[in-house]
Order: C-alpha cells, then sequence, then structure tokens
C-alpha cells in the first residue's frame, strides 16, 4: 500500500492511501466473474462495458441461474474468486429473495438473475449503448 506524508504530521508519521487498480484489472476481474458463473452453470452469461456509459463503474457482468440454489451458488462462488483476486465486495442486494443478487465491487458489478427477473429487466437493452465483452476470449 502507497503511504502519504500528511503536513500536520511529523516527517515520520504516514497515513495509508488506497492503491486505484488497474483498468486491466477490472476487465480481468469481470471475466474471472463471468468464468465463475458458467463454472456453476449460469445461463445467458454477458459482460458489458460500462465505462462510455456511467462513470460509477466500468463492468456488468449479468447470468441467469435456473433456480434459487444456483441463483445463490453463483453469487457465493463469484465472491470467493473475486475474493482470491484480491477483491473485496462493498455490498450486495437481493440474496434473501434471489429473484436478481446485485454485487457491488467497485468497479464491476454482478447480476445474477432468475429467468423471469432478467426477462423483466432488460439490463442489456437498458444499457443498449455499451459494448459487449468476448469474456471467453479475454482470458
Amino acid at each position: 500500500m502507497n503511504t502519504a506524508t500528511l503536513s500536520t504530521l511529523s516527517p515520520v508519521d504516514t497515513v495509508p492511501t488506497p492503491t486505484a487498480k488497474p483498468l486491466s484489472s477490472a476487465l480481468h476481474r469481470a471475466c474471472v466473474a463471468a468464468r465463475t458463473a458458467a463454472d456453476n452453470k449460469g445461463r445467458d452469461i454477458v459482460v458489458l462495458d460500462m465505462r462510455s456509459s456511467t462513470p460509477l463503474f466500468d463492468y456488468f457482468v449479468i447470468s441467469t441461474g435456473t433456480s434459487r440454489r444456483q441463483i445463490h451458488a453463483v453469487a457465493e462462488e463469484t465472491d470467493a474468486a473475486l475474493r482470491a483476486e484480491g477483491d473485496t465486495r462493498l455490498g450486495i442486494e437481493g440474496y434473501e429473495a434471489s429473484k436478481w443478487i446485485v454485487q457491488d465491487y467497485g468497479d464491476v458489478m454482478v447480476h445474477v438473475f432468475d429467468t423471469d427477473t432478467r426477462d423483466y429487466y432488460k439490463l442489456e437493452e437498458l444499457w443498449a449503448d455499451a459494448v459487449k465483452v468476448d469474456w471467453e476470449r479475454e482470458e
């Protein structure tokens, strides 16, 4: 971790400063999330490059599960895989209802849907200007 000296501290006192993750790291982690969804039988997996659409995050990873158990497995295994990459989940929504679980990793957002909810919200249509990433080739 980088450190910075504050002017109000003595020259030997330092405060940790966060280290920004490189953009290629965000793409790599989005692809790890997509691969993890595939390994857990997620369907219709899409990675969207959101950088030209919003300043809030860089990539969406979207997948569909066929049951509550599978949706939970995809979400839990994705969290474990990204933790192994050194990432920390900042938030999660929808876990109890299991119709749409959203996991926030700062620059990567992971969405795991059931079929009906994905068909209803149509995130790919909502964010149609986002470029689809060929995540299988990116790995």
